[in-house]
């Protein structure tokens, strides 16, 4: 009876809506972002939901070590303390519901939490909680199964640290359906926060395909906050007030398109080059953009900017749906020892050869001395145990040095220095080992060489590091009948009908312009370079990278397609490759655009790299120096 309530209601909102746009607002990329923007949002936005997500496979590790040292933590306090604490009065006076992830590990301390803010502030909220992604209670099973890793075939880890998988859309869209004011949900997909409110008040059913691939490219756009409205973006001196920069609003049609803006009078830009930029931003093929809920085809997108509305709002028509994969990814983490990493600064003449002297130096005087080191190094000391094999520990089981300020990030591609410059760098040593007290050794030895070793080393940025855990990635598919989300209100669950159709997509199929033919390359002439003819953005997943280019005119678009290449470059970063990596290039002809993949290319990827860039966010800046030919 329930359920045939909720269809009848959902068909009545669908009705009522569909000549009317939904609002949507996002005030969080990631658990860290500005404590201003759900303000602004608030204050200016004319919302009808706002959205956080918070959530990356790393910061499920942390909160599920710290849920391991206190079973009421586990989930994201900052959205507690800085959102609804001071903005849940203003929330609920101005009709605006709240979807976030920020539930973590723990979403039922945070509705919890959430609930007792409300209280404290007179306000009576309906608090809704999203379950079932949480798969740690499956530990063993999976393990004895032999489950392996969907993308390298690594068997599961012997501890596990976090298990969840990416739910859709759907729970969040019941838990509206049931008349929540907020929700929060633990693991899902970072789009289904808009996705799902658009399912609830649109009433898409499972098989409108084109339906929900056009709420997963809105929330796709909006979810990194920022970086869709002027942030990262390659012309960034053309992005005003970086202080007061708006975040991205998407008002949403019943027809799946929608248009991204931002709150009046703030800083930013709204512009094809800033979307197009965040459409390309961390995905694989766009052909194929894996979701629980739909497989999206993005290749022919349209973004076109809103006349009249110069530098503040785009339209965005032409994603393509189809039927869902029947398997969850699910994002698992294991503890793989300790890093630690050291960063100080070295001036003067050969800056750069003192600082990669004294780094070496600094790690030999901890790692037992190499056979090919005793020849030289006997006669001028009386000691070839490093401290480590003193101790009765084992060498570093990885080692990482860059002298920041001479290009290194570039390899074979960086500039050629005169000899006497620069004359200020910063070296990085970043280190990782299976034993913590061998990581603070190491970390004592950092200060000594200001006073025996190089002239002119100088600020140990913040003081003596201290070890910390790497977690690394495992991720694996599951099927989707042997999970089962759910919804939990006024104490009260409701299961989740996971219903995915067989059926081919039903929403109209959009007609778009295919740039990639009948586009001639214009008559260039002169050296150009990459970022001259087109718009860049990288990002990562995991160990992988993605650089997105995007040509700023159609007409670039052969040249660029002609001479970037997956070889070109593959060459151009081969000093970051493995031998195992991988760039695969894939095209989207209706944002000219193109997309390369780099497998293997970031030394471990998140915390377990030992890179300064971990997250290849440079790449695309890297590539943008590259010279056409």
């Amino acid at each position: 009876m329930q359920q045939a309530r909720l269809v009848i209601a959902r068909s009545y909102r669908a009705f009522a809506t569909a000549s009317r746009s939904v609002r949507i607002g996002c005030a969080s990329g990631f658990w860290g972002d500005t404590s201003v923007a759900a303000n602004q949002l608030v204050a200016k936005g004319k919302l009808d939901f706002l959205v956080f997500d918070y959530l990356s496979e790393i910061t499920m590790s942390l909160l599920a070590a710290a849920r391991r040292k206190n079973d009421a933590a586990g989930f994201c306090p900052d959205f507690v303390s800085d959102v609804i604490q001071p903005l849940i009065v203003d929330m609920k006076k101005n009709g605006v519901r709240v979807v976030s992830n920020a539930g973590g590990i723990n979403p039922y301390s945070c509705a919890e939490a959430v609930k007792s803010v409300a209280a404290k502030s007179g306000v009576d909220v309906k608090v809704a909680v999203v379950d079932g992604d949480n798969l740690m209670h499956l530990e063993s099973q999976l393990r004895s199964a032999g489950t392996v890793a969907f993308d390298s075939g690594k068997g599961f880890p012997s501890h596990i640290q976090s298990m969840n998988a990416y739910l859709g859309a759907r729970p969040i869209s019941l838990a509206l359906d049931l008349g929540a004011d907020i929700v929060i949900t633990g693991r899902c997909v970072d789009s289904a926060v808009v996705l799902g409110p658009l399912i609830h008040k649109f009433g898409w059913m499972p098989q409108q395909y084109n339906l929900l691939a056009g709420g997963s490219l809105a929330g796709h756009l909006v979810e990194c906050g920022a970086q869709a409205t002027g942030g990262i973006f390659t012309d960034w001196h053309k992005v005003s007030s970086w202080d007061n920069i708006g975040f991205p609003i998407v008002e949403c049609e019943s027809d799946g398109s929608f248009v991204l803006t931002k709150p009046p009078n703030t800083g930013g830009l709204v512009s094809f080059g800033t979307v197009a930029e965040q459409l390309v931003y961390e995905i694989g093929d766009p052909s194929a953009y894996l979701l629980p809920d739909v497989s999206c085809d993005f290749t022919q997108v349209q973004i076109s900017e809103v006349a009249g509305q110069e530098g503040s709002a785009v339209h965005v028509t032409g994603a393509k749906g189809s039927r869902p994969s029947n398997h969850y990814k699910v994002s698992g983490t294991y503890a793989d020892g300790f890093r630690l990493t050291a960063a100080f600064m070295v001036t003067g003449p050969k800056a750069a050869e003192k600082g990669r002297k004294t780094a070496d130096s600094i790690l030999k005087r901890c790692c037992m001395l190499s056979l090919w080191d005793l020849p030289v190094l006997l006669p001028f000391c009386g000691r070839v145990k490093g401290l480590f094999q003193e101790k009765g520990m084992k060498d570093f089981s990885r080692t990482y040095v860059q002298i920041v300020g001479t290009e290194e990030s570039y390899g074979k591609n960086a500039r050629e220095f005169p000899a006497e410059s620069p004359r200020e760098v910063v070296v990085w040593m970043s280190v990782h080992h299976y034993q913590r007290e061998a990581l603070q050794l190491f970390a004592k030895e950092i200060a000594p060489s200001g006073t025996g070793m190089a002239p002119g080393l100088f600020g140990m940025m913040g003081g003596r590091p201290k070890p910390s855990p790497v977690f690394k990635l495992f991720s694996f598919l599951h099927p989707k009948n042997d999970i089962q989300a759910e919804v939990e209100l006024n104490g009260k669950k409701h299961s989740v009908d996971e219903f995915h159709s067989k059926s081919d997509s039903i929403a109209p199929t959009s007609t778009q312009k295919d740039f990639s033919s009948g586009t001639s390359a214009v008559n260039l002439k002169g050296d150009f370079r990459v970022s001259d003819l087109a718009f860049l953005r990288s990002g990562d997943k995991g160990d992988t990278a993605n650089i997105g280019v995007v040509a700023r005119k159609p007409e670039y678009y052969p040249l660029l397609q002609n001479s970037l290449t997956a070889e070109a470059v593959r060459k151009y970063f081969e000093h970051l490759l493995t031998e195992d990596s991988e760039v695969i290039r894939y095209e989207l002809p209706g944002i000219c655009g193109l997309n390369f993949v780099l497998t293997s290319s970031l030394g471990g990827g998140g915390i377990a790299s030992l890179r300064p860039d971990a997250q290849g966010k440079a790449y695309g800046q890297m590539l943008a120096d590259y010279r056409l030919q």
